[in-house]
């Protein structure tokens, strides 16, 4: 007991518990009093223990239970992540795909509002500079009507006027008297003024290469019509003495015409050549001497004429006149002569171009005699005759 004793004392008890050295009397007898109870308490001691252990088997199984169905719980909640997180993802590829075509669309509209503008633009310009020509033709036309009116107000069948019909002047008189040659008109259309005691004949051939051009008017002259015209009238017209002019005045003289109408157009050195194009492209300015001062900085005029002296013909002539090829800015002054067979030519060209634009509208026939008549004035012109006033 005594080694007992020193071994406790060596190893101190643990803390919260309490060991008696010796055992009390009552202990003793409470020990004696279970000993000899132990016989009757044993059996509800055993069926206490069995309910422990049913009560702890069945909270085993509750807690495995539990965690099984939070496991499946669990494996629900990750599938239906899963699929969330695929639908999150669908979602927003339809999401980018959709803003995708919205910028495509939005830009495809962006262009084809641009093109439309432009398109708007490009068709007002043509319809403005349409506008503008149109006007430019009524202005033109209104003179030319107002000219006529003036020229046909004295005249009727029976007192025509002498000097818009030169060939009903007496012959002692001779020459030609003011105003021009131009037909009464009526309407829209020019109507030729049958001359008084003149029979006139139409030329089979003649007239049936004017149906034949009639049937489809164009400028071009490879047709038959304008072709004979050109190497019957219109060439020998326009075929003055001087031919050649310095390469300056052809380059600045062609200028022009280069940049707005041919712009294939060859390089010419003659300038009786060039003014045929002027003429055929309508685009020759005839304009008096006294009416303005020729531009600082251009050609002398000694160079293209002069006062004194036609820069077509090379003769010494007073010349009362000046033409301008396009919009060069180089002046040549004619004579009477030169501008009376540059006007007869216009005059043709005008008066057909009439016809191709439908301003004419009368009998073929009448159209033919007035041909005939404009190409007798070339006929005369080349000839050498033409009014006193020019």
């Amino acid at each position: 007991s005594q080694v007992s004793l020193e071994e406790e004392s060596q190893n101190p008890p643990a803390v919260g518990h309490w060991k008696a050295l010796m055992p009390s009397k009552g202990d003793k007898e409470e020990a004696e009093s279970g000993c000899q109870d132990a016989g009757g308490v044993g059996e509800p001691q055993s069926t206490e223990q069995l309910n422990v252990s049913r009560l702890r088997s069945s909270s085993v199984e509750i807690r495995e239970k539990g965690s099984e169905f939070l496991r499946d719980e669990l494996h629900k909640a990750q599938k239906e992540l899963k699929l969330k997180d695929k639908e999150c993802e669908r979602l927003s590829k339809v999401r980018e795909q959709l803003e995708q075509e919205l910028e495509e669309l939005t830009a495809s509209l962006f262009e084809e509002a641009h093109k439309m503008v432009r398109e708007a633009n490009t068709k007002q310009a043509a319809a403005e500079k349409q506008l503008r020509e149109a006007r430019g033709k009524i202005d033109m036309l209104q003179a030319e009507v107002t000219a006529l009116k003036t020229l046909v107000i004295t005249s009727t069948p029976s007192s025509p006027n002498r000097e818009l019909h030169p060939q009903l002047q007496s012959p002692s008189k001779g020459g030609f008297r003011k105003g021009h040659g131009r037909n009464k008109s009526t309407s829209s259309a020019v109507l030729p003024e049958p001359a008084s005691r003149e029979c006139k004949e139409v030329d089979s051939i003649l007239f049936a290469e004017f149906q034949a051009w009639k049937e489809s008017p164009t400028l071009d002259k490879s047709c038959s019509f304008l072709d004979r015209i050109y190497r019957e009238d219109v060439g020998p017209c326009l075929d003055f003495t001087k031919q050649e002019v310095s390469a300056g005045e052809a380059g600045t003289a062609l200028e022009c015409h280069l940049s707005r109408i041919q712009p294939c157009f060859p390089l010419f050195s003659q300038l009786s050549e060039l003014v045929r194009v002027a003429v055929e492209q309508n685009t020759l300015t005839i304009e008096p001497v006294a009416s303005q001062t020729v531009p600082v900085g251009k050609v002398a005029a000694e160079e293209c004429g002069g006062p004194k002296k036609c820069a077509l013909s090379g003769l010494p002539r007073t010349c009362k006149h000046r033409i301008m090829l396009g919009d060069s800015g180089n002046y040549y002054y004619i004579s009477p002569s030169c501008r009376a067979r540059i006007t007869a030519v216009c005059n043709f060209f005008t008066y057909i171009r009439y016809i191709q634009q439908g301003l004419v509208r009368q009998d073929v026939e009448l159209m033919y005699w007035e041909v005939m008549r404009l190409r007798r004035e070339m006929s005369l012109a080349k000839l050498g005759f033409y009014p006193s006033e020019m």
